[in-house]
């Protein structure tokens, strides 16, 4: 995989990773921690196992919703998430492919390693996402993220 098409957050959180996979996998607490706020997640529709679908709708301050749909390519329980948009549901190609995500959880001691690889299909996409926040909105997130699963 060419680096030039990647980006990449990676974060010790201190929690362990089945709950971090959680965090990932079940539609209530992912609505919790998903988008940065002051944005939020009103629906969170996962069928996690290799070919579901998901849709995860963002709404923005001004009321505007985001849909974002995929399909899950590989599910390792608590281990490892890969999931692309290039698909929409049961094999349905999208109209505009962008980014594979690859989430992996790694035990430390009872805090997990988790890092995200966004791999896009084209440098200009890889750009784009960098230029639309990638690296402040998934971090944000991230600390979202390790907020409510420290408190669960």
């Amino acid at each position: 995989m060419s680096a030039d098409r990647e980006l990449v957050l990676t974060r010790l959180i201190n929690a362990p990773r089945e709950k971090v996979y959680r965090a990932w996998t079940e539609p209530e607490i992912l609505k919790q921690w998903f988008a940065p706020l002051p944005y939020t997640t009103p629906v969170a529709e996962l069928d996690v196992r290799p070919g579901g679908a998901n849709l995860i709708v963002m709404r923005g301050p001004d009321g505007k919703d985001m849909p974002n749909r995929g399909v899950y390519l590989e599910v390792v329980p608590n281990e490892r998430l890969v999931f692309t948009d290039a698909y929409v549901r049961a094999w349905e190609p999208s109209e505009k492919p962008f980014m594979t995500v690859i989430l992996t959880f790694e035990d430390e001691g009872g805090k997990t390693r988790y890092t995200a690889r966004v791999r896009h299909w084209t440098v200009a996409d890889r750009e784009a996402h960098e230029k639309m926040g990638f690296h402040g909105g998934w971090g944000l997130c991230t600390d979202q993220l390790e907020a409510l699963v420290i408190k669960t």
